[in-house]
């Protein structure tokens, strides 16, 4: 059948007339019911995604976040295995990797003669699936009845190609053009031509050819003998040729789980490993290890780590950077990817837009539909704050764990726009602090990381006019102004090292000074245009720690804060106060529970000397993580307190896995631990570490600092933390234990 297009309406309606076999219609997408990641099995990898049932399904059609996504674009929206005797009762579903998933289900032989006081199960079920460059599965199909049965298979298939912001809920005035699904012998092909001009496809190729093929199922009829089982295969793939770096998967679906293995078997080895006595806690941190390699992507010829599913599998500027800072300890190679991708794309020009300007570090980058036809500016946009001034941090970070010089030799151009971004474009009032408003109309309201509509408030909940200074980005800014001075001394601009390190204590003075909250004990969120003090407690404070901007009496204060019943649910820090009026825990930024939030505030208050103050914390998000849905922490969860033997109460669309949760325990373990490197003098320094209560041994092996792998053992003995040097391999770097 010959491909005819077909004008729809948003809705999928035929807009004109066409002949009945060419005409496509889906349903709007129906979001009535909220599918995450949270109780279904999330496959990723590489630019590809799928969210399925747990049966292994993608159904109802349409609905939600449910499908196969790839470069923001849902390229199959309807996948749903029928079979004789159905529907099949679920027996498991595990997803053991990332990219892999096992399903069992079972068929009871009431529909084939079985006696209904006797039902039993007869024939066995089981999904497998491989997520590569394509979609694969395997059915295989076992009759445990001592007889023959008539059995047939179908898989209702259907392709929608809607962009990701139209499946969390975006209404668009417009859609391109459908294709009739063309059925040809052992493939089912779908196309969709976008508004921007380009046409894609999704095409379903079946191993062994259905009996029956038709635009919107695959059916296969077969006698199932008893314990003989009957094996079908499929692939789901796209019309877009294999990239290099995929041409090695091949064959069917157990050779692409077994090279997909010895990739991640080769990502492990080439990080530092962390094991424990609890080998609860152990699934923790391989899983979130796994996950930060599944959350990989290639973009335009790059790696680079992406955001989290199903909502941000892409590029973030900050979400990348608080990954990659997190994750310093695991593999500084994420931090080196993170950098390098975004100097590419570091700005070049103004453009109200997109929101770029010169020496600005991206916001977030798009390529569905909607993005190339100019529906929305992420292409990419560059409506963050403090991108920038992270970006900076990260590359002095990353420099003290590595000792790379050529790195920062190669990158230092780009530091320096980004600083004279910091002072001609951030500070817009010349007063020394950062500030955001939005120039796009299509642009984000609020510029830093709580960037929903509501996510910078007073505490009655009136929100404050702008341009609005968020605190935690002015200890951005001061952290990276230091940072750079160092650097700059290092490659001899000892007067340019000079003057930042001047304005970065100027900057800290302002900081102490405009944003304190005698009263409170703590800093203000914001200062609004009128640079009045935006006076809501919040977690944002907790991130001024980690910049190391408060006096000790201020940072002591602030540990109190954030350790009160007001903020520390008992699961973990909120995000604002629940003595506030606007406080809401299941709001986004108004009261849940963020992991990596807590884990820049941990680490804040561990370089304050307070690592025991913050064990509550670090016992809370454990023990969120071994409740949740494959021991991963979710990307935010809601923050009810915590009363005896109650669970976690999830956020309803809460990303699973998210980069900057999933590395959230590694920088909890090097602040607790205490781990302190300076590459560049071939020195790691252990200060005082201490262990949670739940742990008495925690090992570390192939930690990489600079050009050597150190292997470190922590014991608890009652409220002491004792560190044992187990092996340097490589280089000549001397490990400094300093306990008290």
């Amino acid at each position: 059948m010959s491909a005819r297009p077909v004008s729809a309406t948003p809705s999928g309606v035929a807009a004109v007339p066409v002949p009945m076999e060419a005409v496509v219609v889906y349903p709007a997408i129906d979001c009535t019911e909220e599918d995450t990641g949270e109780g279904k099995l999330v496959l990723k990898h590489d630019r590809l995604f799928s969210i399925l049932t747990t049966h292994g399904d993608m159904a109802p059609a349409g609905r939600c976040s449910l499908g196969l996504f790839r470069d923001d674009t849902r390229i199959l929206s309807e996948y749903e295995l029928r079979m004789a005797g159905g529907p099949p009762r679920l027996l498991s579903a595990e997803a053991p990797r990332t990219y892999a998933a096992q399903i069992d289900l079972a068929v009871k032989d009431l529909p084939f003669g079985g006696d209904p006081w006797d039902p039993k199960h007869a024939v066995h079920i089981r999904r497998e699936l491989v997520l590569s460059d394509r979609l694969t599965e395997r059915v295989t199909l076992t009759n445990y009845l001592a007889r023959p049965l008539d059995f047939w298979v179908e898989l209702s298939l259907g392709c929608d190609f809607a962009d990701i912001f139209e499946v969390r809920g975006w209404r668009r005035e417009a859609r391109g053009q459908f294709f009739a699904p063309e059925p040809a012998g052992d493939r089912l092909i779908f196309r969709y031509r976008g508004r921007d001009g380009l046409t894609i496809e999704s095409i379903v190729r079946f191993r062994q050819p259905p009996d029956l093929l038709t635009a919107q199922s695959a059916r296969w009829e077969f006698s199932l003998e008893s314990q003989s089982p009957v094996t079908l295969e499929w692939d789901v793939l796209t019309d877009e040729p294999v990239s290099g770096d995929e041409s090695e998967l091949h064959g069917g679906l157990d050779d692409r789980r077994q090279t997909l293995e010895r990739r991640y078997r080769r990502w492990r080895r080439a990080g530092s490993r962390w094991t424990t006595d609890l080998p609860k806690f152990d699934v923790v941190l391989r899983r979130a290890t796994d996950d930060l390699r599944a959350l990989y992507m290639e973009v335009d010829g790059d790696e680079v780590i992406s955001a989290g599913i199903p909502w941000y599998s892409t590029v973030f500027g900050r979400d990348a950077i608080i990954t990659s800072l997190e994750s310093l300890a695991l593999n500084p190679g994420i931090a080196r990817d993170t950098l390098r991708y975004l100097a590419r794309r570091q700005g070049t020009r103004e453009d109200p837009f997109t929101e770029e300007q010169p020496g600005r570090i991206l916001h977030e980058l798009r390529r569905g539909e909607m993005a190339r036809a100019g529906e929305i500016p992420h292409v990419p946009y560059y409506g963050t704050i403090d991108a920038t001034p992270l970006w900076l941090v990260l590359l002095h970070e990353t420099w003290r764990w590595t000792g790379d010089e050529a790195l920062v030799r190669e990158l230092l151009p780009n530091a320096e726009r980004a600083l004279a971004w910091i002072d001609d474009y951030g500070d817009r009032d010349g007063d020394g602090f950062v500030e955001y408003t939005r120039t796009s109309e299509k642009g984000l309201v609020n510029q830093g990381w709580k960037d929903s509509g509501d996510g910078v408030p007073f505490p009655d909940g009136r929100l404050p006019e702008g341009p609005i200074a968020l605190v935690e980005v002015q200890g951005y800014v001061y952290d990276a102004k230091v940072r750079m001075a160092e650097l700059f001394a290092r490659f001899g601009r000892s007067e340019q090292a000079a003057t930042l390190a001047a304005e970065a204590e100027s900057l800290r003075e302002a900081i102490r000074e405009r944003f304190w909250l005698e009263a409170s004990g703590t800093f203000a969120l914001a200062l609004d245009g009128a640079k009045r003090q935006v006076p809501t407690v919040t977690s944002n404070a907790g991130h001024l720690l980690w910049s190391r901007v408060p006096t000790p009496g201020q940072a002591a204060s602030v540990a109190r804060v954030l350790l009160g019943p007001d903020l520390f649910s008992g699961w973990g820090i909120r995000t604002l106060s629940a003595a506030h009026r606007v406080y809401n825990p299941m709001s986004y930024h108004n009261g849940s529970v963020w992991p990596h939030d807590n884990a820049l505030a941990v680490f804040g208050l561990a370089r304050y000397g307070l690592a025991r103050e913050a064990l509550p914390v670090v016992r809370g998000l454990h023990e969120a993580a071994i409740g949740a849905d494959f021991q991963r922490l979710p990307e935010l969860f809601c923050g009810m307190t915590r009363q005896r033997g109650s669970r976690l109460v999830r956020y309803p669309v809460s990303c699973s896995p998210q980069a900057w949760a999933s590395a959230a325990f590694f920088l909890i373990l090097q602040g607790s631990l205490g781990l302190y490197p300076e590459a560049p003098a071939r020195v790691l320094h252990v200060r005082n570490p201490v262990l949670p209560d739940f742990l008495r041994e925690l090992t570390v092996t192939g930690l990489t600092v600079g050009d050597s792998r150190v292997s470190l053992q922590f014991r608890r003995q009652g409220d002491r933390t004792l560190a044992n040097l187990l092996a340097v391999e490589g280089g000549r770097l001397q490990v400094r234990i300093e306990l008290d």
